[in-house]
């Protein structure tokens, strides 16, 4: 083995691809033209289980983007599901409101808001952790309950729909054969990558996690660092709430975004940033998100029940945690190495 496939192996998000490809290989198994891409006759756009996984995927790369730097920062976010609800609630709010079906305005109005309600979320979110000194779990756990109670509060309490073309294009439509969606989120990513490598906001947010104390020492003052991850991470949770409800035009305030934050988690361990802080990996995040994505769809297409399907998906994801370890895998190839020595003996 070549020292880069060695290094390759090392990389979380390798084992992240590995998984993806036997989800993949499993639903080719069961069906051999899972993979098939065609045209809908109806829209006259491509069509196939791929690309829906790669739109399903898009609010889960965002969600799981900004809690990749809460998480570095040694927090935790659980209030991103619920934002996302609070943002869709806005944008089908705002959306029927204006009732113009063709107005590019109205769109861009309507995810302005959404996304001014998700900073002053998050905001609230960072001074909580940075000023008041709350912890990280208890803040957002509280403001897991109070954006569900907000998305209520906008919607009446009703599961509010609206109608407008541009809008419902973010999901439903394509750029160069990809969902628009899919699309926006790659962008963003790369995006908010450059800023955190081109820039020393990565690093200044990766030696929190590390080490609070010796970073406050070099000085670096911590308070403006965590207010802008909570705020990220709760304006990147409203643009996943786009994304979803997007889709079918239609919030449902207890539905959308509900346990998301579990798929979130799951994507950034997945991907190889550790609980504890530290240093974090934008690249592993987005593939733990398509892995969760494809994942997802796999459980609906394989029929899995759905009391075995948190089951299905646990036994998954710690398959998969259990190879990311470099331990495993030694143990792994050491009974591979007795048992060709003994072989040989033999």
């Amino acid at each position: 083995m070549t020292s880069f496939l060695k290094t390759l192996v090392r990389t979380s998000w390798f084992w992240g691809l590995v998984g993806i490809a036997l989800l993949l290989t499993l639903n080719v198994m069961k069906d051999s033209s899972y993979l098939a891409i065609g045209v809908n006759p109806t829209t006259g756009l491509l069509s196939g289980n791929v690309l829906d996984i790669l739109r399903v995927s898009a609010p889960i790369i965002m969600i799981a983007l900004g809690m990749t730097f809460v998480i570095a920062t040694k927090g935790i976010d659980l209030s991103v599901g619920s934002v996302m609800a609070v943002g869709g609630a806005a944008a089908m709010e705002t959306l029927r409101a204006i009732n113009d079906p063709n107005s590019v305005g109205a769109m861009f109005t309507a995810i302005g808001i959404a996304l001014l309600l998700g900073a002053l979320l998050g905001l609230v979110n960072g001074l909580l952790v940075a000023v008041v000194g709350l912890q990280p779990f208890i803040s957002t756990l509280v403001m897991m309950l109070a954006a569900r109670g907000i998305a209520r509060v906008i919607t009446g309490g009703q599961n509010t729909n609206a109608s407008n073309q541009p809008f419902q294009q973010i999901s439903n439509g394509q750029v160069f054969g990809l969902p628009i969606s899919f699309v926006a989120a790659i962008a963003i990513v790369v995006v908010v990558s450059l800023i955190m490598r081109r820039t020393a906001l990565g690093l200044m947010i990766e030696s929190i996690g590390i080490n609070p104390a010796a970073s406050r020492l070099a000085g670096i003052r911590p308070r403006p660092i965590l207010i802008t991850v909570y705020v990220l991470s709760a304006v990147l949770a409203a643009v996943g709430g786009l994304f979803t409800v997007s889709e079918v035009m239609t919030v449902d305030v207890s539905g959308t975004g509900y346990q998301m934050e579990l798929d979130a988690i799951l994507a950034v361990v997945i991907g190889g940033t550790s609980l504890a802080g530290g240093k974090f990996s934008i690249l592993g995040s987005t593939i733990g998100a398509l892995l969760i994505a494809t994942l997802n769809k796999t459980v609906l297409f394989l029929g899995v029940s759905a009391a075995a399907t948190p089951a299905f998906k646990a036994v998954v994801i710690i398959v998969l945690c259990l190879l990311q370890s470099e331990r495993v895998r030694n143990y792994i190839l050491g009974l591979g190495r007795e048992r060709s020595r003994k072989e040989a003996v033999a």
